[in-house]
């Protein structure tokens, strides 16, 4: 017998169409067992296959699908397939039914997990008080060295002694910070292990939804349908491993780079056994472009601009802290061994890449059971072999320390997105950074971690202020810094310095260069006002000098203010 092939169909839930209502009321229900057969996953939601073999009696039935997740989108749903006669679609229909209640709460778990969320919660406040007090050391750092005679302020023989005190203070109060926020990174692993631990379940009263499908037949036929429908409540987010050889004197350097997608989906329906597929499209970030409306500019009442500063200060004060890394990830050196001959590397299955002109899909190898309780499974996309660049780049007026860097040209088909990165060097973890969104033919930098062969000193040379004298009006400031730089490797490496000049922002400010310093190869690095780079190619044991000052002057009735002063760090 010849096999047809089944019209798609798509109906709203209760749909109101009069053929579609008397098809389904004089039709028989057939209860069809079903399966999840495919899944594609966005980062924002997901489209389920689900394949219904069943036999069809004669005329007209009613196909219903039982339990399914109640996060359907009605107006999603698509159904087609083939069966040994012609059958016709008479209409779909959504019905929502109550689910399961969840299964009782621990007590003894729960009053563990409020235990923990109000230790967080005095964490934060310390969190809160010890920001704050780093916060006021350096605006009394802005604000309370001033030589000129007369002023309030402290003199400039002191100057030393106060910057020593000062940054004492920040790395007490810094490696306090960094202590407490370490504790509130294992209260939140421990709260999320319990969390986890609950009794899994549907939220009591959440309702599932039931599928009918109205089926015409000529005769007794046996069908197999695919059901199609969009779920909120499934994701997926790039994660990257990447592993890189430094190389030497005789062997370049090489990079391994591992795509990887972290998915997990809480829909209310487990998918066993199912194709997995993780696609670049964002279904739910919307299909046009906004309209832009008319800009009106008003004036506004100072009360109400001081309303707005104190609703901003209070929400940021209530923001989550991030996390410092955990004292658990700290590096671990790589165990080399020799494998033997007859021993063969295990081998991870990546995924295969469909790269259209504006969208990406992945394929996952096998099949893959994922359930519904928000569990994360990470899975291999891609592998890719790239021979980077290698530069060592500094920032000495905020740390001194000399941080290596590989760049490579991006040129899959598919764009890297944004995501967490795990760094490897030369076989050891050297830390997590993120990786920017890059498109096919961009750059792409990654750091991994300090370099302890290239030393970095920054001294000042001169830091003078001068008053107005009885005709001048305009005060003036030199300041000027010597850093030195010195690479301790057996090979040549790119060492880029980056430093910064004051951007006035007022016509009556001037900044201006010190004669004899040295010239920046770069006026305005990535295109950032005032910020300069100096990169030079260094010879193994090459030392060099870079001398950087500049003169201000303001007017003599006016006060400066410094945004985003520089904060050493000391070491």
């Amino acid at each position: 017998m010849s096999r047809s092939s089944l019209l798609a169909a798509t109906a709203l839930a209760g749909a109101l169409l009069p053929l579609a209502a008397a098809s389904f009321a004089g039709a028989a229900e057939i209860e069809a067992r079903s399966r999840v057969e495919a899944v594609t996953v966005y980062p924002d939601g997901a489209t389920v296959v689900r394949t219904v073999p069943v036999r069809i009696p004669a005329g007209s039935n009613t196909v219903v699908l039982r339990g399914l997740a109640g996060s359907i989108d009605p107006a999603s749903i698509r159904v087609e397939g083939e069966g040994s006669a012609r059958l016709s679609v008479g209409g779909v229909d959504v019905r929502a039914v109550p689910g399961d209640a969840r299964p009782a709460a621990d007590p003894a778990l729960e009053k563990r997990i409020a235990g923990l969320r109000a230790q967080r919660d005095v964490l934060l406040a310390r969190v809160e008080a010890a920001e704050g007090k780093k916060k006021a050391i350096m605006q009394f750092v802005a604000g309370g060295v001033d030589g000129r005679a007369g002023k309030s302020g402290l003199p400039a023989d002191q100057w030393a002694a106060a910057w020593d005190a000062v940054g004492d203070a920040l790395e007490k109060t810094g490696a306090a910070l960094v202590a407490l926020q370490q504790q509130v990174e294992t209260l939140d692993d421990e709260i999320t292990a319990l969390e986890r631990a609950r009794p899994a379940g549907p939220p009591a009263g959440q309702p599932r939804r039931d599928v009918a499908i109205a089926l015409d037949s000529p005769g007794e036929a046996d069908a197999t349908l695919r059901v199609t429908y969009r779920v909120a409540g499934a994701r997926w987010a790039p994660v990257y491993d990447v592993r890189l050889d430094t190389g030497g004197p005789d062997r370049r350097p090489g990079l391994e780079l591992v795509r990887r997608a972290q998915v997990s989906q809480s829909t209310g329906e487990d998918w066993t056994d199912a194709a997995l597929t993780v696609s670049t499209v964002r279904a739910a970030r919307g299909t046009q472009a906004p309209e832009v409306d008319d800009l009106v500019v008003s004036l506004v009442d100072p009360v109400e601009i001081a309303r707005r500063a104190e609703r901003a200060a209070s929400m940021q004060r209530r923001a989550p802290v991030a996390a410092a890394p955990s004292p658990s990830m700290a590096a671990k050196p790589a165990l080399a061994a020799e494998e033997p001959e007859d021993k063969v590397a295990v081998a991870e299955q990546v995924a295969e890449i469909e790269a259209g002109a504006f969208q990406a899909s992945y394929r996952v190898a096998g099949k893959v059971t994922l359930a519904s309780d928000g569990t994360v499974r990470t899975f291999a996309l891609s592998t890719r072999r790239i021979e980077p660049a290698l530069v060592v780049k500094t920032a000495p007026a905020l740390d001194e320390t000399a941080y290596l860097e590989a760049s490579f040209v991006h040129e899959e088909e598919a764009p890297l997105l944004a995501g967490a990165v795990s760094l490897h060097r030369d076989g050891v973890y050297v830390g997590r950074g993120r990786l920017a969104q890059a498109a096919p033919g961009e750059k792409v930098e990654l750091g991994f971690g300090a370099d302890d062969k290239v030393k970095v000193t920054r001294v000042p040379l001169r830091r003078q202020a001068s008053e107005p004298g009885w005709i001048g009006n305009t005060r003036n400031e030199v300041r000027a810094f010597r850093t030195t730089i010195r690479n301790l490797h057996d090979m040549p490496l790119r060492i880029v310095v980056v430093d910064r000049t004051p951007v006035p922002e007022n016509a009556s400010v001037t900044v201006e260069p010190l004669p004899g310093m040295t010239a920046p190869t770069d006026k305005a690095l990535r295109d950032r006002r005032g910020v300069v780079g100096w990169s030079w190619e260094y010879k193994p044991g090459e030392q060099r000098e870079i001398q950087h000052g500049y003169r201000i002057g303001w007017p003599a009735d006016r006060e400066l203010s410094y945004a985003g002063a520089p904060q050493p760090v000391r070491r």
